[in-house]
Protein backbone atom coordinates (compact mmCIF):
# COMPACT_ATOMS: atom_id res chain seq x y z
CA UNK A 1 0.00 0.00 0.00
CA UNK A 2 1.29 3.24 -0.83
CA UNK A 3 0.60 5.49 2.20
CA UNK A 4 1.37 8.72 0.75
CA UNK A 5 3.63 9.97 2.61
CA UNK A 6 6.35 10.96 -0.39
CA UNK A 7 8.52 14.23 0.51
CA UNK A 8 6.58 14.74 3.94
CA UNK A 9 8.73 15.14 6.91
CA UNK A 10 8.39 13.15 10.30
CA UNK A 11 9.85 12.66 13.56
CA UNK A 12 10.16 9.05 15.59
CA UNK A 13 11.40 9.79 19.06
CA UNK A 14 12.90 6.51 19.88
CA UNK A 15 13.56 5.65 16.43
CA UNK A 16 16.98 4.30 16.94
CA UNK A 17 15.68 0.80 17.71
CA UNK A 18 12.97 -1.41 18.03
CA UNK A 19 9.18 -0.33 16.90
CA UNK A 20 10.50 2.96 16.34
CA UNK A 21 13.30 1.90 13.63
CA UNK A 22 10.92 -0.37 11.91
CA UNK A 23 8.08 2.64 11.52
CA UNK A 24 11.12 4.86 10.35
CA UNK A 25 11.95 1.69 7.70
CA UNK A 26 8.31 1.95 6.86
CA UNK A 27 8.31 5.43 5.89
CA UNK A 28 11.49 5.77 4.30
CA UNK A 29 10.38 2.85 1.71
CA UNK A 30 7.04 4.68 0.82
CA UNK A 31 9.52 8.09 0.13
CA UNK A 32 9.56 9.97 3.23
CA UNK A 33 11.93 12.15 4.84
CA UNK A 34 12.55 10.82 8.51
CA UNK A 35 14.31 12.23 11.88
CA UNK A 36 15.40 9.14 14.25
CA UNK A 37 15.53 10.39 17.52
CA UNK A 38 17.48 8.72 20.29
CA UNK A 39 19.66 9.43 23.49
CA UNK A 40 22.57 8.33 22.18
CA UNK A 41 24.40 9.85 19.40
CA UNK A 42 26.12 7.12 18.08
CA UNK A 43 23.15 4.79 17.65
CA UNK A 44 21.28 7.57 15.83
CA UNK A 45 24.13 8.33 13.18
CA UNK A 46 24.22 4.15 12.33
CA UNK A 47 19.93 3.88 12.35
CA UNK A 48 19.84 7.14 10.27
CA UNK A 49 22.64 5.42 7.77
CA UNK A 50 21.10 2.08 7.63
CA UNK A 51 18.08 3.72 6.63
CA UNK A 52 19.45 5.86 3.89
CA UNK A 53 20.00 9.36 2.88
CA UNK A 54 16.41 9.93 3.51
CA UNK A 55 16.68 9.78 7.05
CA UNK A 56 18.93 12.29 9.57
CA UNK A 57 20.01 11.68 13.08
CA UNK A 58 18.77 13.80 16.10
CA UNK A 59 20.08 13.70 20.00
CA UNK A 60 18.42 14.12 22.57
CA UNK A 61 16.74 13.06 25.97
CA UNK A 62 12.74 13.95 26.15
CA UNK A 63 12.30 12.77 29.69
CA UNK A 64 14.73 15.91 30.35
CA UNK A 65 13.14 19.38 30.70
CA UNK A 66 13.83 21.48 27.59
CA UNK A 67 15.18 18.62 25.64
CA UNK A 68 12.27 18.10 23.41
CA UNK A 69 12.19 21.54 22.34
CA UNK A 70 15.41 21.45 21.14
CA UNK A 71 15.35 18.36 19.77
CA UNK A 72 12.19 18.73 17.76
CA UNK A 73 13.79 22.10 16.59
CA UNK A 74 16.77 20.69 14.88
CA UNK A 75 14.50 17.83 13.44
CA UNK A 76 12.31 20.73 11.48
CA UNK A 77 15.54 22.61 10.90
CA UNK A 78 16.80 19.71 9.15
CA UNK A 79 13.69 18.23 7.68
CA UNK A 80 12.50 21.85 6.62
CA UNK A 81 9.46 21.02 8.33
CA UNK A 82 7.36 18.41 10.70
CA UNK A 83 4.22 16.86 9.43
CA UNK A 84 4.10 13.89 12.11
CA UNK A 85 5.19 12.83 15.04
CA UNK A 86 5.96 9.68 16.48
CA UNK A 87 6.53 8.76 20.47
CA UNK A 88 8.13 5.03 20.88
CA UNK A 89 9.76 6.03 23.91
CA UNK A 90 8.78 5.09 27.83
CA UNK A 91 9.16 1.70 29.03
CA UNK A 92 12.10 2.14 31.79
CA UNK A 93 12.05 -1.10 33.74
CA UNK A 94 11.84 0.02 37.20
CA UNK A 95 8.17 1.05 36.27
CA UNK A 96 7.24 -2.44 36.51
CA UNK A 97 7.26 -2.55 40.29
CA UNK A 98 4.68 -3.25 42.31
CA UNK A 99 2.93 -0.92 45.19
CA UNK A 100 5.43 -1.91 47.93
CA UNK A 101 8.49 -1.94 45.81
CA UNK A 102 7.76 1.50 44.34
CA UNK A 103 9.61 4.56 46.26
CA UNK A 104 8.86 8.31 45.58
CA UNK A 105 12.03 8.16 43.45
CA UNK A 106 10.79 4.80 41.15
CA UNK A 107 7.30 6.70 40.67
CA UNK A 108 9.10 10.17 39.80
CA UNK A 109 11.59 8.47 37.43
CA UNK A 110 8.05 6.76 35.84
CA UNK A 111 6.31 9.98 35.48
CA UNK A 112 9.50 11.65 33.42
CA UNK A 113 9.82 8.30 31.54
CA UNK A 114 6.30 6.99 30.51
CA UNK A 115 4.46 9.91 31.04
CA UNK A 116 6.24 13.30 30.55
CA UNK A 117 8.44 12.26 27.77
CA UNK A 118 5.61 11.68 25.52
CA UNK A 119 3.82 15.22 26.63
CA UNK A 120 7.09 16.91 25.80
CA UNK A 121 7.35 16.04 22.87
CA UNK A 122 3.88 16.68 21.25
CA UNK A 123 4.03 20.14 23.28
CA UNK A 124 7.18 21.03 21.26
CA UNK A 125 5.89 19.39 18.10
CA UNK A 126 2.46 20.95 18.06
CA UNK A 127 3.37 24.80 16.86
CA UNK A 128 5.08 23.13 13.98
CA UNK A 129 1.98 20.75 13.42
CA UNK A 130 -0.74 23.64 13.55
CA UNK A 131 1.75 25.73 11.52
CA UNK A 132 1.78 23.09 8.53
CA UNK A 133 -1.93 22.99 8.36
CA UNK A 134 -2.33 19.83 10.38
CA UNK A 135 -0.41 16.57 10.86
CA UNK A 136 -0.40 13.68 12.95
CA UNK A 137 0.72 12.20 16.02
CA UNK A 138 1.04 8.90 17.40
CA UNK A 139 1.97 8.22 20.66
CA UNK A 140 2.75 4.61 22.89
CA UNK A 141 0.51 3.01 25.41
CA UNK A 142 0.43 -0.51 26.50
CA UNK A 143 -2.46 -3.16 26.32
CA UNK A 144 -1.44 -3.43 29.66
CA UNK A 145 -3.24 -0.27 30.90
CA UNK A 146 -6.49 -2.10 30.56
CA UNK A 147 -5.09 -4.88 32.38
CA UNK A 148 -4.72 -5.78 35.80
CA UNK A 149 -0.86 -6.06 36.49
CA UNK A 150 0.16 -5.18 40.17
CA UNK A 151 3.78 -5.89 39.31
CA UNK A 152 3.42 -2.94 37.02
CA UNK A 153 1.49 -0.50 38.98
CA UNK A 154 3.65 3.00 38.05
CA UNK A 155 3.95 1.71 34.25
CA UNK A 156 -0.03 0.80 33.81
CA UNK A 157 -1.12 3.95 35.79
CA UNK A 158 1.26 5.88 33.53
CA UNK A 159 0.26 4.49 30.24
CA UNK A 160 -3.59 5.60 31.10
CA UNK A 161 -2.50 8.59 31.25
CA UNK A 162 -1.00 8.55 27.59
CA UNK A 163 -3.94 7.71 26.48
CA UNK A 164 -5.75 9.99 28.36
CA UNK A 165 -3.40 12.59 26.89
CA UNK A 166 -3.52 11.47 23.62
CA UNK A 167 -7.48 11.68 22.98
CA UNK A 168 -7.34 15.04 24.76
CA UNK A 169 -4.85 16.28 21.83
CA UNK A 170 -6.85 14.92 19.05
CA UNK A 171 -9.95 16.88 20.71
CA UNK A 172 -8.60 19.92 21.24
CA UNK A 173 -6.21 20.02 17.75
CA UNK A 174 -8.18 18.18 15.66
CA UNK A 175 -9.94 21.94 14.48
CA UNK A 176 -6.07 22.61 13.32
CA UNK A 177 -6.28 19.45 11.34
CA UNK A 178 -4.07 17.48 13.92
CA UNK A 179 -4.74 13.85 14.31
CA UNK A 180 -3.60 12.32 17.61
CA UNK A 181 -3.90 8.06 17.98
CA UNK A 182 -2.25 5.93 20.95
CA UNK A 183 -0.96 2.22 19.82
CA UNK A 184 -1.23 -0.23 22.48
CA UNK A 185 1.07 -2.92 21.73
CA UNK A 186 1.19 -6.46 23.66
CA UNK A 187 4.35 -8.40 23.94
CA UNK A 188 6.54 -7.51 21.21
CA UNK A 189 9.78 -9.19 20.72
CA UNK A 190 12.27 -6.61 20.88
CA UNK A 191 15.81 -6.61 21.67
CA UNK A 192 14.88 -6.86 25.56
CA UNK A 193 12.51 -10.00 24.72
CA UNK A 194 15.19 -11.68 22.16
CA UNK A 195 17.45 -11.55 24.92
CA UNK A 196 15.24 -12.93 27.30
CA UNK A 197 14.68 -15.93 24.71
CA UNK A 198 17.83 -16.14 23.97
CA UNK A 199 18.74 -16.64 28.06
CA UNK A 200 15.99 -18.81 28.29
CA UNK A 201 17.47 -20.88 25.70
CA UNK A 202 20.89 -21.02 26.98
CA UNK A 203 19.91 -21.47 30.84
CA UNK A 204 17.40 -24.67 30.12
CA UNK A 205 19.68 -26.10 27.40
CA UNK A 206 16.64 -25.95 24.68
CA UNK A 207 16.55 -24.70 21.41
CA UNK A 208 14.59 -21.01 21.46
CA UNK A 209 11.69 -21.98 19.55
CA UNK A 210 8.30 -22.00 21.67
CA UNK A 211 10.45 -20.88 25.04
CA UNK A 212 9.31 -17.26 24.97
CA UNK A 213 5.67 -18.19 23.99
CA UNK A 214 5.38 -20.29 27.58
CA UNK A 215 6.65 -17.80 29.67
CA UNK A 216 4.10 -15.60 28.12
CA UNK A 217 1.37 -17.79 29.13
CA UNK A 218 2.73 -19.70 32.09
CA UNK A 219 4.42 -16.73 34.21
CA UNK A 220 3.20 -13.50 32.92
CA UNK A 221 -0.26 -14.77 31.93
CA UNK A 222 -0.72 -14.03 29.01
CA UNK A 223 -3.69 -15.84 26.66
CA UNK A 224 -2.51 -14.22 23.40
CA UNK A 225 -4.75 -15.57 20.56
CA UNK A 226 -2.08 -16.21 17.93
CA UNK A 227 0.13 -17.60 20.40
CA UNK A 228 3.14 -15.68 19.41
CA UNK A 229 4.64 -12.21 20.85
CA UNK A 230 4.95 -9.38 17.98
CA UNK A 231 7.38 -8.14 16.03
CA UNK A 232 8.66 -4.81 15.92
CA UNK A 233 7.93 -4.35 11.78
CA UNK A 234 4.39 -5.50 12.55
CA UNK A 235 3.68 -2.46 14.86
CA UNK A 236 5.65 -0.26 12.56
CA UNK A 237 3.38 -0.77 9.88
CA UNK A 238 0.92 0.43 12.39
CA UNK A 239 2.66 3.34 13.28
CA UNK A 240 3.40 4.30 9.86
CA UNK A 241 -0.38 3.96 9.14
CA UNK A 242 -1.12 6.10 11.47
CA UNK A 243 1.28 9.01 10.90
CA UNK A 244 -0.33 8.59 7.17
CA UNK A 245 -3.25 10.26 5.02
CA UNK A 246 -4.37 6.31 4.73
CA UNK A 247 -5.86 7.02 8.49
CA UNK A 248 -7.04 10.16 7.77
CA UNK A 249 -10.49 9.96 9.34
CA UNK A 250 -8.54 8.30 12.57
CA UNK A 251 -8.42 10.33 15.64
CA UNK A 252 -8.60 9.89 19.40
CA UNK A 253 -8.07 5.72 18.58
CA UNK A 254 -6.78 3.85 21.22
CA UNK A 255 -5.22 1.00 18.92
CA UNK A 256 -4.41 -2.34 20.35
CA UNK A 257 -1.99 -4.62 18.60
CA UNK A 258 -1.52 -7.57 21.36
CA UNK A 259 -2.04 -10.17 18.91
CA UNK A 260 -5.50 -11.29 20.11
CA UNK A 261 -4.05 -10.43 24.08
CA UNK A 262 -7.46 -11.49 26.79
CA UNK A 263 -7.09 -9.08 29.56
Amino acid sequence: MDLGVRDRPFLIVGGTGGMGLAAAEVLVADGARVAVAGRDAGRAREAADALGPLAVPVTGDVNVSGEADRLVAAAVEELGGLAGIAITTGTGLEAHSRLEQATDEIWSEAFDDVLMGTVRAVRAAMPHLVANGGGTVVTTGAYGMRAYHPDRLPYVTLKYGVAAFTKTIAREYGPSGVRANCVCPGAIETGSLQALRAQLAETRGLPPEGLLEQLMVEEWHMDVALQRPGTPGEVGDLFAFLLSDRAAYVTGAIVNIDGGTTF
